[in-house]
């Protein structure tokens, strides 16, 4: 008897709003999936990764697919953002969930840190690629946070939105020079932070420069709202 498809989950929460990037306001469900494979200093779900920190048999469980196909159906949602962690690194067991939500028609988003390219049936299903490279303010070497061929096939899907998390102005001219080198757009900026002070100061400071360089700037309005507290 073959096993039911099953995810490895951090948290499923919802309804609320999308907090970044293009879709930030809409209202959907978040499907945060467990596992990380880049380890940055200021992620704010480390809980999904560091296991020096956090118990993962506290923090994670495997759950089947239809269970958690069933919690979002109830929050009569039309948009399901997949999160992380870095939810492609469970890429292959996520098709039975896009394919469920392809067929009560929902809109998936797939937030990425852009190091895993996905499957041919993977872009298919997913509606849009929220794709965050890591600068060196995230402590990850480049070599591993900036994967050439992963950001080619999220680029060539047409479906993707690069949003980088700047800290400091400098960082403006690291992300230029990403940009440059890997024909990247459209492309996002967010401030860096973890309270509403953090990200309004950040996105202050930003924002003019942001604008002279053509790109996006987003906010964290769910950080705005509810600070850091978790299942917002």
């Amino acid at each position: 008897m073959t096993a039911a498809p099953s995810l490895v989950v951090s948290e499923v929460f919802g309804p609320t709003v999308q907090g970044e990037g293009p879709s930030l306001g809409r209202r959907a469900a978040f499907v945060r999936l467990g596992r990380c494979n880049l380890d940055c200093r200021w992620c704010d779900t480390a809980f999904t990764w560091d296991w020096e920190r956090y118990d993962p048999a506290v923090e994670l469980s495997e759950r089947p697919v239809a269970d958690v196909v069933a919690q979002v159906e109830g929050m009569g949602v039309e948009r399901v953002v997949i999160t992380g962690g870095e939810p492609l690194l469970q890429q292959r067991r996520l098709l039975p969930f896009l394919e469920a939500a392809e067929a009560r028609g929902w809109t998936v988003e797939v937030e990425t840190n852009g190091t895993l390219a996905p499957t041919d049936a993977t872009a298919r299903l997913v509606g849009q690629f929220n794709v965050s490279p890591k600068l060196a303010n995230s402590g990850v070497a480049a070599e591993r946070a900036i994967v050439a061929p992963a950001l080619r096939a999220l680029l060539a899907t047409r479906k993707a939105a690069f949003k980088f998390v700047v800290a400091e102005l400098a960082d403006l001219d690291e992300v230029q020079a990403i940009v440059d080198e890997h024909h990247l757009s459209p492309v996002w900026v967010m401030p860096e932070g973890t309270t509403p002070e953090a990200v309004l100061d950040g996105g202050r400071r930003l924002a003019e420069a942001v604008i002279a360089r053509g790109w996006q700037l987003t906010t964290r309005l769910h950080v705005l709202l509810w600070g850091d507290e978790r299942g917002r």
